[in-house]
């Protein structure tokens, strides 16, 4: 079973940066294909980024952060990151991680263990 534990978020102003972190305990870190989902008040949780199992580095992203945002892992750590540029109020949310066996997946419903989440807060 893996645990997970994101942090990073906070308040920046528009067209600013922040970077996420998603630290997992458990084993086989590695075995595992991530996602980063966020929800804002009244909308439905979205799939921002996903990267796969391994080292192969397959990635997907949702169309409104492309170019914007990169998703990574370091399997010897543990971690996963999402590294958030250009950021709009429209990225404000609650950012979630997530963790699945098997292959990328961009439905919430499909991963197995999440984390408590970390609020990002775009706005001047």
């Amino acid at each position: 079973q893996v645990q997970l534990g994101e942090s990073g978020g906070g308040l920046v102003q528009p067209g600013g940066s922040l970077r996420l972190s998603c630290a997992a305990s458990g084993p086989s870190f590695s075995m595992y294909s991530m996602g980063w989902f966020r929800q804002a008040p009244g909308k439905e949780r979205e799939f921002v980024a996903s990267i796969s199992w391994g080292w192969s580095g397959g990635k997907r992203y949702v169309d409104s952060v492309k170019g914007r945002f990169t998703i990574s892992r370091d399997n010897a750590a543990n971690t996963m990151y999402l590294q958030m540029s250009s950021l709009k109020p429209e990225d404000t949310a609650h950012y979630y991680c997530a963790a699945r066996k098997g292959g990328i997946s961009l439905k919430w419903g499909e991963y197995e263990y999440w984390g408590q989440g970390t609020q990002v807060i775009v706005s001047s």
